[in-house]
């Protein structure tokens, strides 16, 4: 199955994609948020597009499309989760994941504009596979049991300030990672049984151009290794964002310059879809 959410922002209509048609879910809830998901929402959703419950939205593709989950209670992410990505970045590949975070309000739509902060010269693009949370998980007892805890997968974009990053962190990295609208996600969100998420293509490009291009096979931490080492540390609960890692060919590599006002990122991975924004300048956005 596949969730998005239509609509101006915060005011989103929580739906359920059927081939062309999108289908209202306000019958079975208010939004595409943590109670819809830790509940059996794919039994439930089956069981109303069968009975015909779910009346089709007028104009949905007329409409903006926001991030296919309600602002998450958390975006826990993971760096450095591709060898070549760490080998551009001057860095050797982790032998254990390296997590820092991310605030909810970075969580936007896939095809909202993006404000480059004030003073940034070093804004960079991370396609990213996106895992969302279905049931709590704490101190699971091995990778197998992610599984059920995983309500689906999202493309996400985990757009970076380097500068901040890097050079003012004071020594951990989510100075660089949570600008408002940091993290533009969706547009669908796409339960497991739709994906293989071992071998899923995901690319980047600027301006047309292409930048990332990769596989999420190459990933060093997979996505039931990553939920499993989490748990160890965090209560994950339902809604909740985790970010795996991008490839290699981003900014920080040295290769390509870095987002300008006026720049368009295209974001895409195999059956999760595409997503593309504007970036501006900070002073265009007061």
């Amino acid at each position: 199955m596949k969730f998005a959410r239509l609509g101006a922002p915060g005011s989103e209509i929580p739906v359920v994609i059927d081939g062309d048609r999108h289908l209202d879910l306000r019958p079975l809830t208010s939004d595409v948020n943590g109670d819809f998901l830790a509940g059996d929402f794919h039994a439930r959703v089956a069981s109303a597009l069968a009975s015909g419950e779910l009346a089709e939205v007028d104009g949905a593709a007329r409409m903006r499309i926001g991030a296919p989950i309600a602002r998450p209670s958390a975006v826990i992410c993971i760096g450095m989760n591709y060898a070549a990505h760490a080998a551009e970045s001057g860095a050797e590949p982790p032998k254990i994941p390296i997590i820092f975070l991310k605030t909810p309000n970075t969580v936007v739509g896939p095809n909202d504009t993006v404000t480059i902060p004030r003073g940034s010269e070093k804004t960079d693009w991370e396609v990213e596979l996106g895992i969302v949370i279905g049931a709590r998980a704490a101190y699971l007892d091995s990778p197998e049991e992610a599984d059920a805890h995983i309500a689906g997968y999202v493309v996400a974009n985990d757009v970076s300030e380097r500068a901040f990053q890097m050079d003012v962190s004071g020594g951990q990295w989510s100075k660089g990672k949570i600008a408002a609208g940091f993290n533009p996600t969706g547009p669908w969100l796409v339960t497991p049984d739709e994906v293989d998420v071992d071998d899923l293509g995901l690319r980047s490009f600027v301006n047309g151009e292409p930048r990332q291009d990769s596989n999420t096979s190459d990933m060093i931490f997979d996505v039931r290794t990553i939920v499993h080492h989490l748990s160890q540390y965090v209560t994950l609960e339902p809604g909740d964002l985790i970010l795996t890692g991008t490839p290699q060919g981003v900014a920080l590599s040295g290769k390509y310059p870095y987002l300008a006002d006026g720049d368009i990122v295209d974001i895409e991975i195999d059956g999760l879809g595409h997503q593309r924004q504007k970036f501006v300048a900070w002073e265009e956005s007061k």
